[in-house]
């Protein structure tokens, strides 16, 4: 996906919707895709299910943002969250959101500060609702990035528990996957059927914004690809600088 080093953006999370456990991946995660120049937090933290966040609050710079429940049954966090979003897009300030929730309700506003020209990064639980991963430009599960804090060369020193729960992360590529993969190589191909697999990868993601080879076990999209050698053909070439290969593939038939 192309984006830009310096893009500013707002990073606001649900505190009601999203674990605080992996904040330091999600963290580190924002920082590929821009700088977070507005970074608010939203709950009632006169609650305790969102006791878990004083704790990383202070260390990542989070502002907290009380949000008191007025009305039994209704999310005004929610509702907090839209308002100061659509303050920040008239500032004018930034160049796109990081929404970090595994809610719904989101959903309309991502679409409007898309509409409004803003890059918008989802973050949030595999349990999210498809819409609101569809109206984003690109969506990040937690999941992944919580597994991704334990290093392949050290996994089989991390305790049982953990090892386990980066297992459990992986999903299986099946049948529509590559299908997917394909029909993607299929629309920007050349004559002899090779695409460039950085352009795969971002039609991958402008098609699904949820794609991305973490979700199968795979850091990068190269070693993602190259073990799905069944299904597709590589091909390595060397560019005038020789410690430099462009990588293409090209569906088999």
């Amino acid at each position: 996906m192309e984006t830009k080093k310096d893009l500013k953006l707002a990073v606001i999370i649900d505190a009601d919707n999203v674990p605080s456990a992996n904040v330091k991946g999600m963290m580190e995660e924002i920082a590929k895709y821009g700088i977070p120049t507005f970074k608010r937090i939203y709950g009632d933290w006169t609650k305790p299910n969102v006791i878990s966040w004083k704790g990383v609050l202070l260390e990542n710079a989070i502002t907290p943002i009380q949000q008191y429940g007025y009305t039994t049954g209704k999310n005004s966090t929610d509702s907090a969250m839209i308002i100061d979003a659509m303050d920040i897009l008239y500032t004018g300030s930034v160049d796109g959101f990081c929404i970090v929730s595994s809610d719904s309700d989101f959903t309309k506003l991502a679409i409007r500060l898309r509409e409004s020209g803003m890059k918008v990064f989802g973050f949030g639980e595999k349990k999210t609702p498809k819409p609101f991963i569809a109206a984003c430009d690109k969506f990040i599960y937690l999941e992944i990035l919580k597994s991704a804090q334990v290093p392949d060369s050290t996994e089989d020193q991390a305790p049982i528990s953990t090892r386990v729960s980066k297992r459990e992360t992986v999903q299986k590529v099946n049948a529509k996957i590559v299908d997917l993969i394909s029909s993607t190589v299929d629309d920007i191909a050349d004559e002899d059927g090779w695409a460039f697999l950085g352009d795969v990868g971002s039609l991958l993601i402008k098609k699904r914004p949820d794609f991305d080879p973490r979700n199968y076990g795979f850091e990068k999209l190269t070693p993602f690809i190259k073990s799905l050698r069944d299904n597709f053909d590589i091909d390595e070439r060397v560019t005038e600088r020789a410690s430099i290969k462009h990588v293409y593939i090209r569906t088999k038939k």
